[in-house]
């Protein structure tokens, strides 16, 4: 069985992915930093253009979460999201195959001293990211020091998988399919990092409406259920690309007070406003092309002329 899902891998079909791959990899090792923001922009706008449903889910959610911007001023964050966009295609090339002393000079941490304490509790630690568009070159940056575990989900396109699980075996202690709670659990127990996010829209017995921006929105009561049962502290742990050519930042916030409080509900607001605030440092940045606002029981879908994803 192995073997044939291996032979699949290079059926014709899949020969486009092979080809974005390769590209991919030939960028993260011949092409300067400077180079990729260029190429990185480019793209952005040319997939602003061709993309007409992600196009107007960014339009949806920006308007949404920033009605203080005048429309020009949506429009033109909107422009900038998915230049942000075009440049984290590229630098996924660079967080999987780029050398250490290539990157090095884009590495920037602020706040590893709040882990560093955190650890010395012995109960784990939960990290807790937001979607910006880069997800994978700040986990490069938080793994060239501490070995943490990611939950992920797998990818439709069995060759991004491939070239995703091969990733995930070499820069992460730990990679835990999404909804392995029990996982989760034991990687705390043995005073590990977990990553986790719930910035993402969910339906299902663990979730609550929560507000984002202000707005109610579906979120995953994970957060403050691992908390409770596990005893580990929750800390705010993100990236996102500094302005011109500086390279990117980790930062990792120090534990978040009294957590969990008093209920999953509260919990699970706290959360999502200080997810909110972090997206503020960055809005250009976030992953705003995800249908955030949907799946809300008795809520009007604010994306209603798009199809489902």
């Amino acid at each position: 069985m192995a073997e044939k899902s291996r032979t699949a891998l290079y059926s014709p079909l899949y020969w486009p992915t092979w080809i974005a791959l390769a590209l991919l990899w030939i960028i993260a090792k011949l092409a300067p930093y400077s180079m990729v923001l260029a190429l990185g922009r480019m793209i952005g706008r040319g997939t602003y253009l061709l993309a007409g449903r992600r196009r107007h889910i960014a339009k949806v959610n920006i308007a949404i979460c920033f009605p203080e911007l005048t429309q020009a001023q949506q429009q033109r964050l909107v422009q900038e999201n998915f230049e942000a966009a075009g440049i984290s295609l590229l630098m996924l090339g660079f967080s999987w195959w780029a050398s250490d002393k290539k990157l090095q000079p884009l590495m920037h941490y602020e706040g590893v001293e709040n882990l560093e304490k955190a650890l010395t509790a012995g109960y784990g630690v939960i990290l807790v990211g937001a979607h910006f568009v880069d997800l994978d070159f700040p986990g490069r940056l938080l793994g060239q020091h501490y070995p943490f575990a990611v939950t992920y989900r797998q990818h439709e396109n069995p060759v991004i998988e491939w070239a995703f699980q091969r990733n995930r075996e070499k820069r992460f202690s730990q990679a835990i399919p999404r909804g392995d709670f029990r996982a989760v659990l034991r990687t705390l127990k043995k005073n590990g990092i977990v990553w986790l996010a719930t910035d993402q829209a969910k339906k299902g017995k663990h979730t609550t409406m929560a507000p984002f921006f202000g707005v109610p929105a579906s979120t995953s009561t994970v957060i403050s259920r691992v908390a409770a049962i596990s005893g580990a502290p929750v800390m705010l742990a993100y990236g996102y690309r500094l302005s011109g050519k500086t390279g990117y930042i980790l930062k990792i916030a120090a534990p978040i007070d009294a957590f969990p409080g008093t209920s999953v509900e509260s919990d699970t607001a706290r959360i999502n406003l200080a997810v909110e605030q972090v997206v503020r440092e960055a809005p250009a940045q976030y992953l705003w092309m995800h249908r955030r606002f949907k799946k809300r029981s008795g809520l009007p879908d604010p994306y209603s002329t798009t199809e489902a994803d």
